[in-house]
């Protein structure tokens, strides 16, 4: 690996004083100069190691100095974030609209910090795009902002009483499953039920881990899944009289909204687990145990947007480099910033 060195431009702007009035004036930059002192490719080089690489400034300033021989102040790599989180407000906005108008999505939820007040990074993803958005409020507004109303579209989350006002819904499987394995580790009543609805959900993933490898057509699979429906049915009924309080009381929301357990069987492109979520928010996870959040929401506003970008870069294969470069490019020359969506989105 060679060595990597900076190109340095120096523009030097003469001031002088009028030998009559005493009137000093100053030069000016040529048409096209940038203002400020570092170029696209340090700037977006910074933001990767931030959003991507989960790197604290102090790491990122000896990491920078120790690479490339600059000198960058803590204070200037926090206020470069925040000039970030305002050059990416316009394409962060066009991937959220493109999330609440796809037919499905993830969502999940994580605690964050920022500050002294407690808050919650959100995720949701469709298939081409990553929206992460940090909040003071685990509410359904949250939910309604990220996703959209409308009537038709599916998403898959966990059982969180934000979601309950959507429409059509998927519970997500592997939540369901750590329920059933706490009916049984409590050892109680409700045992046998967990015991026989853990027995009956590994039954439908090894159906349909099938359906992903090609071996079961979705026309099979919904034959072969309606005995696993009918006997989670049998055991959600019982579960409700069984003597543990807990238990009952999932059995009784979980045969409540029973067509949510379904909805993957019947909606192509619909997942029996929320995994998808959560695998991307734990980018998030990982940031805030290593920072413990965001001081102000400036520093909130950068965070979102470069995960966002960072995640959405990945799922389309793209350079997360070369688009930070040419956004950043965009907003010195006063142009669009370049679009973030797959052709085929």
């Amino acid at each position: 690996m060679p060595p990597v060195l900076p190109e340095v431009d120096e523009y030097q702007l003469h001031r002088l004083a009028c030998p009559r009035c005493g009137k000093r004036t100053c030069g000016t930059l040529p048409p096209g100069v940038p203002t400020g002192a570092f170029g696209p490719r340090l700037r977006a080089v910074l933001s990767v190691l931030v959003g991507a690489y989960r790197l604290g400034k102090r790491p990122v300033q000896q990491l920078v100095f120790d690479l490339l021989g600059l000198s960058i102040s803590l204070g200037m790599i926090a206020r470069l974030e925040r000039q970030g989180g305002a050059e990416l407000e316009a394409p962060v906005e066009e991937l959220r609209r493109h999330v609440r108008d796809a037919a499905s999505a993830h969502i999940d939820e994580t605690s964050w910090w920022q500050g002294p007040v407690k808050a919650w990074l959100w995720t949701a993803v469709t298939q081409w795009v990553t929206v992460f958005t940090i909040a003071t409020s685990r509410g359904a507004e949250v939910a309604k902002e990220m996703l959209g109303t409308a009537a038709s579209k599916v998403v898959i989350s966990d059982r969180l009483k934000s979601y309950s006002w959507v429409k059509r819904r998927q519970f997500c499987w592997a939540h369901l499953d750590r329920d059933f394995q706490a009916m049984i580790d409590r050892a109680n009543q409700g045992q046998v039920i967990g015991v026989a609805l853990l027995k009956q959900s590994n039954t439908l993933f090894h159906l349909w881990h099938q359906v992903k490898q090609g071996t079961l057509s979705r026309r099979r699979f919904r034959k072969a899944i309606q005995p696993v429906r009918q006997a989670v049915r049998r055991l959600l009924r019982r579960g409700q009289k069984c003597g543990c309080r807990k238990t009952a009381g999932t059995c009784k929301e979980l045969l409540a909204h029973e067509e949510w357990l379904w909805t993957f069987v019947d909606v192509v492109g619909v997942e029996p687990t929320n995994n998808v979520g959560e695998q991307a928010e734990r980018h998030g996870v990982l940031w805030r145990k290593t920072s413990g959040g965001t001081d102000r929401e400036q520093g909130s506003r950068f965070v979102e947007r470069v995960l966002t970008v960072v995640h959405t870069c990945q799922q389309q294969g793209k350079n997360v480099l070369d688009y930070l470069v040419a956004c950043i490019d965009a907003w010195r020359h006063n142009r669009a910033p370049p679009l973030l969506l797959a052709a085929d989105s």
